[in-house]
């Protein structure tokens, strides 16, 4: 996929002149008779709602991580100093980001979908456009309803007469839909691709997509299940060098479910230009103390840790996601000069390796995939949903100790038996750190609700000084502003509480 031309998506950039994201039709400057007659129109449909989501990369990436106790950004950085100091307006620029870039991408899925019904394709090559379209378009209202709860659900092209002043759906009514389309999915997708079609979605993606969002909706039982069925294909297995899952060499590799496809010229990033010159996302001291040490305790309870080396003999997740002074990372010594903002900066998903020297990346030059879905995540999913239904079972155990298990990282498994409240902190615990500024914990935190708790006070860096307040309202904050602008279109369109 990443090979492929993407010269298409320039037939799908019309945008709807009226405004309204609900409206947006990547197919309204060509009729029937012109655009929608070759099996090659469809692909290039089907690549336009690919597409949609590199406009989401401030979503997608780890810069969500910026608005939790895990890091901060050197300047406003899309609103999300804003949003975590609790002064973000209902017009920042993340909302209608997420909000306008998601319709879009769920308006070209639409079409693709609508015209389906009567393409002059096989049953075969019809079943894969369709199931990758309900994919994406779950993957994107999965997004929406994360952030601002109930939306508006569409499932036709879009078309001003019909969506025009459409009130929000039910959630409930929008999350049966997303279950039944990536059951659809699951059963016209093939579990793998080869050649060019590396990076397209799979069963597998839809399944742990199911997965997800099961968790995230807290029906215990089948979001466990529905992680098993992504563990039982088989298919997916842990990298044994975790900070190598996101070296360039490595792309595409066992652990990886889903993620978005960049190529030098085409389509391109600047995450690891913002996170190694910039330092955003510039990890905080309270993620720092939450990695444990290699024996398993905290550094409050083993005696292992060393208030003159704080950094020595920690979990080695630790030193293979956040770059520290007077530690190696790109070829050198790290200096305080590279570490700004709170004396700590990110590896995550950047090309820089720890020894070897790497000419700095250009400004939005970045062709590095960003994983949306990975395995450790489904096991994370797997653990955390069995023991919410059925307590610390041994499954649960397994589940953790895979993770803690891969050889770069070692650490000591869980044997000693937990009731199911120490679990729950463990594997939160356990997710927080393996998922680090990979954009999930934002989420984790809001669907925990712990967010008014954790991400409510000062900040600290790297020496202990306070740099920032944070506030957290929870009669407001769990929930984004939906864009003022698109209520001014849609007036049936009700604003989220206290914004």
């Amino acid at each position: 996929m990443k090979k492929k031309s993407f010269i298409v998506i320039l037939i799908l950039s019309t945008v709807s002149s009226c405004g309204d994201a609900l409206l947006i039709d990547p197919s309204d400057q060509y009729s029937a008779n012109t655009f929608w007659t070759e099996p090659e129109h469809f692909e290039a449909g089907l690549t336009g709602s690919y597409n949609s989501l590199y406009s989401l990369y401030n979503v997608f990436s780890g810069e969500t991580d910026m608005i939790t106790p895990n890091a901060k950004a050197y300047n406003e950085a899309n609103g999300t100093d804003g949003i975590a100091k609790g002064s973000a307006l209902a017009t920042t620029g993340l909302f209608s980001n997420l909000w306008n870039n998601a319709y879009e991408g769920i308006g070209r899925c639409n079409t693709v979908l609508d015209q389906l019904e009567n393409s002059p394709l096989s049953a075969e090559e019809t079943g894969l456009i369709e199931g990758q379209a309900l994919f994406l378009r779950s993957l994107l209202y999965h997004y929406l309803i994360d952030h601002f709860g109930a939306v508006p659900l569409v499932l036709e092209t879009p078309d001003p007469a019909l969506h025009g002043d459409l009130p929000r759906s039910d959630k409930e009514e929008i999350i049966s839909q997303l279950l039944v389309d990536l059951d659809r999915a699951v059963v016209l997708l093939p579990d793998r691709y080869t050649g060019d079609d590396v990076g397209k979605a799979t069963s597998g993606a839809a399944l742990a997509l199911k997965s997800r969002i099961l968790l995230f909706e807290k029906r215990w039982d089948e979001a466990a299940a529905v992680a098993k069925e992504v563990i039982d294909l088989n298919v997916y297995e842990l990298f044994d060098d975790y900070r190598g899952i996101w070296y360039l060499e490595n792309e595409n590799n066992e652990e990886v479910i889903f993620d978005i496809q960049y190529q030098v010229p085409f389509f391109t990033h600047g995450f690891d230009h913002t996170s190694k010159l910039l330092n955003r996302p510039a990890p905080l001291k309270d993620l720092v103390d939450a990695y444990l040490m290699v024996d398993g305790k905290s550094t409050k309870t083993s005696d292992l840790f060393d208030a003159d080396h704080p950094y020595e003999n920690r979990d080695p997740r630790l030193h293979q996601s956040i770059a520290i002074a007077g530690y190696p990372y790109n070829g050198r010594l790290t200096t305080p000069d590279d570490v700004v903002t709170t004396g700590f900066g990110n590896k995550k998903q950047t090309v820089y390796k720890d020894d070897v020297a790497i000419a700095n990346v250009v400004a939005n030059n970045s062709e590095l995939n960003i994983i949306l879905i990975r395995y450790a995540e489904v096991l994370l999913n797997y653990a955390e949903a069995l023991n919410e239904a059925e307590g610390p079972v041994d499954e649960v155990y397994w589940a953790i100790n895979e993770i803690r298990k891969r050889p770069s990282v070692a650490m000591p498994v869980l044997e000693a038996r937990m009731g199911q409240d120490q679990m729950r902190e463990t594997i939160r615990l356990e997710r927080r750190i393996e998922l680090a500024l990979e954009g999930r914990y934002y989420s984790d935190i809001r669907r925990w609700k712990t967010a008014e708790i954790v991400n409510n006070g000062p900040i600290f860096n790297a020496a202990d000084e306070v740099i920032e307040q944070r506030t957290f309202n929870a009669g407001r904050d769990y929930l984004w502003a939906v864009p003022p602008n698109q209520i001014d279109l849609n007036p049936n369109l009700e604003q989220n509480p206290n914004w």
